[in-house]
């Protein structure tokens, strides 16, 4: 008897838990599956920050129904709120929560033998994902990285990478402090699914640090209105000499 209540009472804590997973995960799922809280979450998925009535005009709602909604979300952990002045900005609350919208991203979209991006060719090409490079360039730049031996598989997540000797000799040459990077309080590197192109980019610090470098020396520029990125002249020229992009 006694011996049988300890299993008992394990199997009841682990039942309990899975339910208290259950119910937080319903919950989140709840605050994304509104259409007008989707169109604000996807909005700030470039990473910047809006405001209130800024997110009223993207959901089709009013200030004060936006208000709401965001209310929600905050709640759940998906947006946070920065005040400055009179105004109070919103973005996610981090990467994590950007790719699980880019992952929603890829399942809204279905699967078929043949896979047919029906994603705007600018948006494509080259474009945002949070903080980090996506589309035809981050997936390009992705598999480069890997091809001259840069990354490696990490550990503790199938996903995960590692940046090899060689890797970070080439990325302290681009002004990418490794040490730095990895001592940041995020994932340091990992395959993100690309929604338009179905393979992956990179994400996390690294993928941030590599953004933030194509940004600094202007190889690409960031619309502003959009996710788009545009490739720059220079920025090809850069990119087929240190990488052999094309």
């Amino acid at each position: 008897m006694r011996i049988s209540m300890p299993v008992v009472m394990q199997g009841h804590f682990v039942y309990d838990q899975t339910m208290n997973v259950d119910a937080r995960v319903s919950a989140i799922a709840a605050a994304i599956g509104e259409p007008a809280r989707a169109r604000i979450l996807y909005s700030l998925v470039d990473g910047c920050a809006r405001t209130s009535t800024e997110l009223a005009v993207v959901a089709g709602v009013t200030p004060s129904t936006a208000s709401v909604h965001l209310h929600r979300l905050k709640a759940r952990n998906l947006v946070k709120v920065h005040a400055q002045g009179k105004h109070r900005y919103y973005s996610l609350e981090g990467a994590a929560v950007a790719a699980v919208l880019e992952a929603l991203s890829v399942l809204a979209s279905g699967s078929s033998a043949v896979f047919v991006p029906a994603t705007p060719n600018r948006l494509r090409g080259a474009r945002t994902c949070y903080d980090h490079i996506a589309g035809v360039l981050g997936v390009a730049l992705h598999d480069r990285f890997v091809g001259l031996n840069w990354l490696s598989a990490g550990t503790g997540s199938t996903d995960a990478y590692d940046v090899t000797p060689q890797g970070a000799k080439a990325f302290e040459g681009l002004g990418i402090g490794i040490d730095a990077t990895r001592g940041l309080r995020r994932r340091f590197a990992y395959a993100c699914l690309d929604w338009s192109e179905r393979r992956p980019h990179i994400g996390g610090a690294l993928g941030a640090a590599v953004l933030h470098v194509a940004r600094k020396r202007k190889w690409v520029m960031q619309d502003l209105d959009s996710r788009a990125l545009t490739v720059t002249a220079f920025g090809r020229r850069e990119m087929l000499a240190r990488f052999g992009l094309v």
